[in-house]
């Protein structure tokens, strides 16, 4: 079970992201529908999903300088 629930920096103070909570199995919900429950992944699954979003964003910007 996740405990401790954070949202990025840059989400502000509206409830317009996802929230994210750490540990063996990460925990990954919506703010606005935080009844609706939760997916839960393990953490290699979750590092994962992290490096391949870095790389889509690390190619996105190659043509940019």
């Amino acid at each position: 079970m996740v405990s401790v629930w954070r949202k990025s920096s840059y989400s502000g103070p509206n409830d317009n992201c996802v929230e994210v909570a750490l540990g063996p199995v990460v925990g990954v919900r919506d703010t606005k529908a935080r009844h609706a429950g939760q997916l839960t992944v393990s953490a290699r699954a979750w590092r994962s999903v992290l490096d391949h979003a870095s790389s889509l964003s690390v190619s996105a910007n190659a043509g940019t300088a």
